[in-house]
């Protein structure tokens, strides 16, 4: 039996309007590479610089009921970002942070469009400044870079420090919010 495009699309919508996805998610295009973006009912909940395997780790965060289908609203928000059109992101999120690590991922999502900052102030806005490093380990796990602003990150004495999409694509990112030349 053959499935039409036309089935399969009509099958994607059910499970999603059924509830018996867990997770859903895509890969997309972007000027820094391939990205897999991953949500749930509740919003966004990854985006991924590594695509290969992507559905396995996502089946192990959140459960076996992964479903690949096109992730409309954060594709249109990400190409708006990376046209330069758009400075805050408004998707929900689903971040399944606690303690430390939300308090330091709320506060990373104040940092602004074209702006950085360094592990330790973000550290002392949280009231644990002597917790820099702990800080940049957070930035190392953050499951939604871009829209939570980790590139905008540096050193104490500005210097790029360590990115998961590598240091090139950190750099991108703030030439695009005009903060280094390019």
């Amino acid at each position: 039996m053959t499935v039409t495009p036309e089935l399969d699309t009509l099958f994607r919508s059910a499970a999603i309007r059924e509830g018996v996805v867990d997770v859903r998610y895509d890969v997309v295009d972007s000027p820094v590479g391939e990205l897999l973006l991953a949500a749930t009912d509740r919003g966004l909940a990854r985006i991924s610089y590594t695509v290969d395997g992507g559905d396995v780790e996502l089946a192990r965060a959140f459960g076996v009921r992964v479903l690949r289908t096109p992730l409309d609203d954060v594709r249109r928000e990400l190409d708006e970002y990376f046209e330069g059109r758009r400075r805050e992101f408004d998707l929900p999120l689903d971040l399944h942070a606690t303690g430390f690590q939300s308090e330091v991922l709320h506060e990373l999502a104040r940092v602004p469009y074209g702006h950085t900052d360094t592990y330790g102030h973000l550290a002392a806005r949280v009231g644990k400044p002597r917790a820099a490093r702990a800080v940049g380990m957070v930035m190392n796990r953050n499951p939604i870079p871009i829209v939570l602003p980790c590139h905008r990150i540096v050193g104490a004495n500005g210097a790029l420090t360590g990115y998961a999409g590598g240091l090139h694509v950190k750099r991108a990112l703030l030439e695009l919010e005009g903060v280094l030349l390019a």
